[in-house]
């Protein structure tokens, strides 16, 4: 990687991570893309240089969540409990199982383009009182259950599972306000987990598996500035316009995931 790539990584990093700071996502689902079309990192290379990013921009949001208190409270501990061991098993399954990246695209395009457009649909059209109990209560285990399928799907993609968890709980009725700090802490946590079971694998088998070390942290250099900017944005955006920030980044992405699995 050249120097001009870094900084184009560290641009692309700093734009991402303020517009999804303020609903929990780390921004690795779109820098996606950006790394497999643009800068050209090999699959599945750029799932382990998509961790590392987050390893690195993480941080920048939840340094001011935490001066919040955003970060305290029962659903971000379930959320980590139940990704931290899912992301294990999401890199094993990246690594040995859909390694290539037509596969890879159609299966994120078939995960995040309903949940952006449901989240939309639930914005617009709120259900009615007293619908999705189950899941409107942080510290319930279905949380945990959800969480631990994230996981594993965030192990897959190199996303981190924030991307995914936003939408539902926000989905489900939950405000972003709680739903970002959490959704944050476990893709960081889950993150770094990930980077290094993908590092050690890389000892294990062949091709291009290890993270590329620059880049990752090029790009989240340009995360940590800025998702911090970002999450200090969030208490001045109202509720149903992070809602409908959330549902049409997902949407966004999925749709575009699926034009490129068919083309």
């Amino acid at each position: 990687m050249t120097w001009s790539t870094g900084c184009s990584g560290f641009v692309a990093g700093l734009l991402i991570a303020v517009v999804t700071a303020p609903v929990g996502v780390s921004g690795a689902v779109f820098l996606l893309p950006v790394q497999l079309s643009v800068l050209g990192v090999p699959s599945p290379a750029v799932t382990p240089t998509n961790l590392l990013y987050n390893v690195v921009a993480g941080p920048g949001a939840l340094i001011r969540y935490a001066r919040n208190g955003g970060l305290t409270g029962p659903l971000t501990t379930r959320l980590v409990l139940g990704t931290l061991p899912g992301v294990v098993v999401g890199a094993v399954v990246r690594v040995f199982v859909v390694p290539g990246p037509g596969i890879f695209r159609a299966l994120v395009a078939v995960l995040l383009l309903p949940l952006g457009l449901w989240l939309c649909l639930r914005t617009v059209r709120p259900p009615r009182r007293g619908a999705d109990v189950a899941l409107q209560h942080p510290s319930g285990p279905s949380v945990t259950v959800l969480a631990v399928a994230v996981g594993v799907v965030g192990g897959i993609y190199g996303i981190g599972g924030g991307s995914i968890l936003g939408p539902i709980l926000v989905g489900l009725g939950l405000p972003v306000a709680m739903v970002a700090p959490a959704a944050l802490a476990a893709t960081f946590l889950t993150s770094v987990v990930g980077a290094t079971t993908y590092a050690l694998l890389s000892l294990t088998t062949t091709g291009p598996i290890a993270p590329d070390w620059f880049l990752g942290l090029a790009c989240g250099l340009g995360g940590l500035l800025g998702g911090y900017l970002g999450a200090r944005l969030q208490p001045r955006l109202p509720e149903t316009a992070l809602r409908l920030l959330l549902g049409g980044l997902a949407t966004g992405v999925g749709l575009l995931y699926a034009v490129q699995a068919v083309s």
